[in-house]
């Protein structure tokens, strides 16, 4: 990514999963602003990736948000 957008593609994500025939995966990144809450485009990226995930037969169990002091899990928010 960048300072301030995530570049993700879920090919790139899913690539070594699916090559080391990964059961599932989490994903995790940084928001360097101190901000653990979720972006529209994180949201968007994880609703994307959950479908993907279904799709491929490797479920994506979480996606972490974490910075210096706090971090968010979309699993524990209810959002996967």
């Amino acid at each position: 990514g960048t300072l301030d957008t995530l570049l993700a593609h879920p090919r790139e994500i899913f690539a070594d999963a699916i090559a080391e025939r990964a059961a599932s995966i989490t994903i995790g990144h940084n928001h360097p602003s101190g901000d653990a809450e979720p972006s529209e485009r994180d949201i968007a990226l994880t609703q994307q990736l959950m479908a993907s995930g279904q799709l491929l037969g490797v479920p994506l169990l979480d996606h972490l948000i974490v910075t210096s002091s706090a971090h968010f899990s979309f699993k524990q928010h209810h959002l996967i």
